[in-house]
């Protein structure tokens, strides 16, 4: 997601002309105003009126006798009633706290609040002024949902791990499930977008795949991976899929996708020869093609994790050069990833130079790659005690201000990288700005960041600078657009439960929270006084009712 995608829209939206709706008049009559008006008093009114009829009813209700039957039923009260009830209310006070804590935590939101605002607030009449243009609430519905979608696109993991050599290993080891089922439905999504077409049903083991994508379960994915086997012995999808879930080791899997690569790449020369014979043909094509690319990145994925880099990067490089369409699978990345392993910072900095720019998709590695060729022109000799005395040098604000540009698009990556957060089995999918980008990047780039002498001291001085340079992330940006607000509910679906969600900006606990612990406290503290010292407490209620007696 670019970022200049949020100033084009919004410079769109400035450009738009308002039109109003054929037939409606722009302004409203009387009677729409003085309904309106009468509706946003309601509440009032309703007030009043229930005062003056308690107080025309206040003799046939004989509330004066009532009023004094009760002021002599509460003198009559011991001190252990007032124990008991305000223990009680300690208790349920308590609770409410306790559950108000644990609400935050896990939705981000105080519950007391959110029904005030959602259904309290309707019906006592606070509603959004009733007088506005027409369509306009529409309008405004269109917008904010279309800029949630942009914001809270989930993007594709470019290094993902193998599910059966990798994210089960972990499993058998940890007893702890790395994927939530969220991110691996995305994950049966992009494999029935990528791995069929409409044609499938023309040959039987590309049926038997298509079904297979759509299995929850892995033993019958598995099951239906062999399959299509026994009716194609060239069935690439299948080799793909046996590859990724049922191969324990990356040597298996990479022994899967050379054969899923044999059988890809005579499928992919067919389809090439038919492409123009029909539209069936071209969407077959299509679809083979995908197949042969994702083959052979998982292939150069095999060789990094392997230790054949070089290898890797020539893949890579030929992935690139052969199918340019394909930027939106974000290959670039795998490559600077392995040039860091290589320490060919010439080349990592001449595929920046093609990928960082202003009209395409920023992304966590992007930004703190470039930020760290910067930082290690300059981080072994970096000391902020001769900083403050001589200044910085240019270079070294080249550097600060990388960092400071890296941190406001991403800023959960730091507390990874210097360790401040325990790092998991980064996602199958990914949301930009967010922690699952965070843990992605940092789990593959941590070590070329520790690489470099002084890089991580140069970070850990400079990037907490860059919040001072945006108060308000979610109102407005600095260098980028505003900070999405719906990062933290896409990461705690994307994240596993047991992975603690790092929020931006961080929320300050709500208003009720500290209610309830208060009246929590006072009322327990009132209940220990009451039991201890009853006579005194006991002194004290009197002396108060009687300071203010009843109405009557």
């Amino acid at each position: 997601m670019a970022d200049s995608d949020g100033l084009g829209e919004a410079a769109i939206a400035a450009a738009s002309p308002s039109v109003s709706a054929p037939g409606l008049s722009p302004s409203l009559g009387w009677r729409e105003r003085l309904r309106a008006g009468l509706a946003g008093t309601g509440a009032s009114l309703w007030f009043v009126a229930g005062l003056g009829l308690l107080y025309a009813l206040r003799v046939p209700l004989r509330l004066c006798e009532n009023l004094a039957a009760v002021t002599v039923f509460l003198n009559s009260l011991t001190p252990k009633f007032y124990v008991a009830l305000t223990g009680t209310s300690s208790l349920i006070s308590g609770l409410i706290f306790i559950f108000e804590w644990w609400y935050f935590h896990k939705h981000g939101t105080s519950f007391i609040e959110q029904v005030s605002v959602s259904h309290l607030r309707p019906l006592m009449g606070g509603t959004e002024s009733s007088i506005s243009e027409p369509g306009s609430s529409n309008n405004r519905e269109s917008e904010t949902s279309r800029q949630n979608l942009s914001e809270c696109k989930v993007w594709r993991n470019p290094l993902n791990l193998f599910r059966g050599a990798e994210y089960r290993r972990y499993t058998w080891v940890t007893g702890k499930e790395p994927l939530t089922y969220y991110d691996m439905n995305l994950s049966a999504q992009d494999h029935q977008t990528f791995f069929t077409c409409d044609t499938d049903f023309l040959r039987p083991s590309d049926t038997v795949m298509q079904k297979a994508w759509r299995e929850r379960n892995p033993p019958a994915r598995i099951k239906a991976a062999y399959q299509a086997l026994e009716l194609n012995n060239d069935c690439a999808t299948a080799y793909v899929l046996l590859a990724e879930e049922e191969a324990t080791t990356i040597v298996d899997a990479e022994r899967l996708f050379k054969q899923a690569l044999k059988a890809g790449e005579t499928i992919y020369r067919r389809s090439q020869q038919c492409q123009h014979q029909s539209p069936q043909h071209e969407a077959q094509l299509r679809r083979d093609t995908n197949v042969l690319v994702y083959i052979k990145r998982r292939l150069a994925m095999c060789a990094r994790k392997l230790g054949r880099i070089r290898e890797a990067v020539k893949i890579m490089r030929d992935l690139m050069k052969e199918f340019p369409p394909l930027t939106m699978l974000n290959i670039h990345e795998n490559l600077l990833e392995s040039l860091l392993e290589l320490q060919a910072y010439a080349d990592v900095q001449a595929v920046l130079a093609k990928y960082d720019d202003i009209s395409l998709p920023k992304s966590a590695a992007i930004c703190y790659t470039a930020a760290l060729l910067k930082t290690r022109t300059v981080s072994d000799k970096f000391s902020p005690e001769t900083a403050s005395r001589r200044g910085l040098s240019t270079a070294e604000i080249n550097a600060v201000e990388a960092i400071h540009r890296a941190v406001e698009f991403n800023p959960h990556v730091p507390k990874y990288l210097l360790e401040m957060k325990s790092l998991i089995l980064p996602p199958e999918h990914i949301l930009k700005r967010g922690d699952s980008e965070a843990i992605a990047y940092a789990f593959f780039h941590l070590q070329h960041w520790k690489r470099i002498e002084g890089a991580l001291h140069l970070l850990q001085c400079t990037w907490e600078g860059t919040f001072r340079m945006i108060p308000y992330p979610l109102e407005k940006g600095h260098l980028f657009y505003s900070y999405p607000s719906c990062t933290e509910t896409a990461d705690r679906e994307l994240l596993p439960s047991f992975h603690h969600v790092s929020v931006y900006p961080k929320k300050e606990i709500p208003f009720f929270i500290h209610f309830t612990a208060g009246l929590c406290s006072s009322t327990a503290m009132l209940a220990f006084l009451t039991h201890q010292f009853p006579e005194i407490m006991g002194v004290f209620a009197k002396a108060e009712h009687y300071r203010h007696p009843g109405p009557c």
